[in-house]
């Protein structure tokens, strides 16, 4: 997927922490590996290093800190499981990861939970991070960041599910005030009265996931607030995700922008090409975006099906969304979104463009269950909602 420019250049001091230097070792963790558990290989490793975990395999209580930079943790034949098992690094989580353009790949971790109730399994206090095709469930959070708008995170290919005290104060993750958040390809569901998402960071692209809960599957079933949540708004691009309310949740509004108070420098926000679904018959806020807002937001080529209201800001630009309060699909029940044949939605769509900054904003990426995804058709004008139809 070729995101934007902007997000090309901020990711790349990831991609050249992916570029091992001649030195670099292979640390490798399992049974009748070098290295019994993944921790013991974290505590020696160095700078370019590649840890390989033997998957299938449950690592139990193998709770740390990652201090070194620039390095890859990666299950391996199959995917490993890191179970806190009651235990917390430094009363934080699972890994806290201390060093900066760390990745972490194909894992599975849970169970983190710690005495002030904010334990993550993967608790963020580096500079850069990368995340992908992992499965992060019943944690306190999944992910916890804080401060560091020189950080660049990217999220993709992974499952979120379940994660929260019940507290409504923690989330599936939650990314604290970063340069910039690019969330896509990623399934986030059952958040346990938290959000399925929270960012306070600068930057967010979050781009072809699904945001859903109270069907039953990987997690138990949770009650989440909002399926999306930008407090200090920021420049935010929401494109070509699949959005769903469950009847029974925490919060009605699905996606709140701003909520807490535009602090972030910008206030652009660009809605583009979603399918949301609001399964709650009685109420419920599509895009709520806060009174001290000033900038209009552009809602474009969205579905919006169910009940409740559109938008807060009488203000926003509205161009060629869909409402139905029950829109048409292939399979509503089996969540294949593609829609039906029909002239307000096939076809339908308008060119949007580029944001202020000279992003694209077209879709170009199609969810794909379970974390994945795929190319975006191009079949005549691009349809309404996060797939082009049938």
């Amino acid at each position: 997927m070729n995101f934007q420019r902007y997000f090309v250049s901020s990711l790349t001091p990831l991609l050249l922490a992916a570029a091992l230097p001649a030195s670099a070792a292979t640390l490798s963790v399992g049974p009748g590996k070098t290295y019994a558990t993944p921790c013991k290989a974290i505590a020696v490793a160095k700078s370019g290093d590649l840890i390989e975990i033997t998957g299938n395999t449950t690592y139990s209580g193998d709770v740390c800190y990652i201090n070194a930079s620039n390095i890859t943790i990666r299950g391996v034949n199959g995917r490993p499981k890191i179970n806190a098992y009651g235990k917390n690094a430094g009363g934080k989580g699972i890994w806290v990861v201390a060093g900066s353009n760390v990745t972490v790949d194909n894992v599975e971790m849970y169970g983190a939970k710690v005495p002030d109730r904010n334990g993550a399994a993967l608790r963020l206090e580096g500079t850069n991070f990368t995340l992908r095709n992992s499965f992060l469930h019943d944690n306190e959070n999944g992910i916890l960041s804080g401060v560091n708008t020189a950080s660049n995170i990217l999220i993709e290919y992974t499952e979120f599910g379940h994660n929260g005290y019940g507290d409504g104060q923690t989330h599936n993750l939650y990314i604290g005030n970063a340069g910039s958040l690019t969330f896509r390809y990623n399934y986030s569901h059952d958040a346990v009265v938290g959000h399925n998402l929270k960012s306070r960071a600068r930057t967010n692209m979050i781009a072809y996931n699904r945001f859903s809960s109270g069907v039953a599957g990987s997690t138990a079933i949770g009650a989440p607030s909002y399926e999306i949540d930008l407090p200090n708004a920021g420049t935010s691009y929401v494109i070509g995700n699949v959005i769903e309310q469950p009847s029974n949740n925490n919060n009605s509004n699905m996606l709140a922008y701003g909520e807490e108070g535009p602090t972030n420098p910008a206030q652009d926000l660009y809605v583009i090409n979603n399918t949301f679904l609001n399964d709650d018959a009685s109420h419920g806020t599509f895009v709520m975006i806060g009174a001290k807002v000033t900038k209009p937001a552009l809602l474009q080529n969205n579905i919006f099906g169910g009940t409740g209201t559109l938008t807060t800001q009488a203000s926003a630009i509205q161009k060629t969304n869909y409402r139905s309060a029950a829109p048409g699909f292939v399979s509503r029940s089996t969540w294949d979104l593609r829609p039906l044949a029909n002239a307000l939605v096939t076809n339908a769509g308008s060119v949007p463009g580029v944001s202020a900054t000279g992003i694209a904003l077209k879709a170009t990426g199609q969810y794909k269950h379970v974390a994945g995804g795929t190319a975006r058709p191009v079949l005549g004008n691009i349809d309404i909602g996060a797939y082009e139809a049938q």
